[in-house]
């Protein structure tokens, strides 16, 4: 069997240096300490370093090793999850009342990184609540909160974002068709079709984007609203592969009745509620990509090394070298943009700029560092002994999600020349 197939084991997190009783790997070995320092500025700060080592480990030596299985295996899922809690790693950017570590973005940051290095990371440990949190404690109403809110933390209940379209540019929500009209008593009846929607295939709510007033392409008239999964009417209709990856998929809904109460925000000013959500998850998604892009950067830079080649290492060749080069010098003028972003959103400045930047410049370095990474292993960076296929996938599609890089590049530019 694979190598990379076979190494997922109940087993604990082994030393990295020394053992914390309770802990999982405070200390980290000289390479991997030479690895923090080669992605060059920003320094993870003191105070959240031993922290970032500890989500390192885990994600080194519990998820990487159950990648292939995590996506079809909820019992090794909710196993990992239990570990994840157990070592206190679990939702660290949620607030301390829901069960979190309450870290401030900036300090976060370094530690989604270290999420971000397997798709599965954010979602062991807790993480990818965060939006769908903040998005419910800005704007629901006190009993939505009460009802939802600490379930969707624990991980209890999932709930996906559905904004995208068939027939329109997922790119411009102004172009939103789905609508909802208000009935006599207060509830809103949903009619519409959403799709390549992350997770809709198995969450207990959906954020959905509808037309309560007007028409397109008119920008007010929209609003958000949380609609339970479970309500009459609301299908599921097909899962949408992505490259070969399933995790998207198709929502029809045909007449869902959605209790009054679960409007977010104003009627009528639903971009208003998704104008942060979307921010945040842009950068959010920057610093995994980031974590991915350091992963496979690894992967070349020890291939390169132990490779042997006609005339000693394969590294001894200039045309490697420059792979590596540019890959490094990718990741490392990527991170300033990224963590400038998260400084920005944290002091509740204008980050639209450094969004747009961060996105386009994350996405383009994971799939530079991935292809770099692949050509260097030759054959068996195509095949299933690697990651580099999967990480390959994800660079691929990060130039589409959360807006393609025309629209970021075209906004920026407007934004500049105003």
């Amino acid at each position: 069997m694979p190598r990379f197939r076979a190494t997922c084991s109940p087993r604990g997190v082994g030393d990295f240096g020394r053992r914390v009783p309770g802990k999982f790997g405070v200390v980290v070995s000289r390479e991997e300490d030479a690895d923090l320092s080669l992605w060059g500025d920003p320094r993870c700060p003191p105070d959240v370093r031993p922290l970032r080592e500890r989500v390192a480990g885990f994600v080194r030596e519990r998820v990487i090793p159950c990648e292939p299985r995590l996506d079809s295996d909820g019992a090794l899922r909710e196993r990992l999850r239990r570990e994840a809690r157990k070592a206190g790693l679990w939702g660290l950017p949620l607030p301390a009342e829901l069960g979190g570590a309450g870290l401030a973005l900036t300090g976060y940051a370094h530690i989604a990184e270290a999420e971000g290095a397997s798709d599965h990371g954010p979602d062991v440990l807790g993480s990818t609540v965060l939006l769908d949190v903040t998005t419910l404690t800005e704007h629901a109403p006190p009993a939505v909160r009460d009802r939802y809110l600490s379930r969707i933390a624990s991980g209890e209940l999932s709930l996906c974002n559905a904004m995208t379209e068939p027939g329109s540019p997922g790119s411009d929500p102004a172009l939103t068709t789905t609508r909802a009209e208000q009935r006599p008593d207060g509830s809103w009846t949903v009619h519409g079709r959403k799709w390549f929607i992350t997770g809709a295939g198995h969450a207990d709510l959906a954020l959905v984007l509808a037309r309560t007033s007007g028409g397109p392409p008119a920008r007010t008239g929209l609003s958000v609203l949380l609609v339970p999964t479970s309500a009459p009417g609301f299908e599921v209709v097909r899962e949408l592969p992505v490259l070969g990856a399933g995790g998207q998929w198709e929502l029809a809904l045909d007449g869902v009745t959605v209790p009054a109460d679960h409007l977010l925000g104003d009627p009528g000013h639903g971009l208003r509620v998704l104008a942060g959500r979307v921010r945040l998850g842009r950068l959010l998604r920057c610093l995994r990509w980031l974590g991915q892009a350091e992963r496979a950067f690894t992967l070349m830079r020890d291939r390169a090394r132990s490779r042997p080649a006609a005339s000693g290492r394969l590294g001894d060749h200039q045309l490697v070298q420059q792979l590596v080069f540019d890959a490094l010098l990718a990741i490392r003028t990527t991170r300033p943009l990224v963590f400038e972003t998260a400084a920005r959103i944290e002091a509740g400045h204008d980050a639209r700029i450094e969004t747009g930047l961060a996105k386009v410049a994350a996405a383009r370095t994971l799939q530079r560092v991935t292809d770099a990474a692949i050509q260097v292993h030759g054959a068996a960076g195509l095949g299933p002994d690697t990651p580099l296929p999967a990480l390959f996938r994800t660079g691929r599609m990060a130039r589409v999600l959360d807006g393609p890089d025309e629209l970021h590049i075209t906004a920026v530019a407007r934004r500049v020349l105003r």
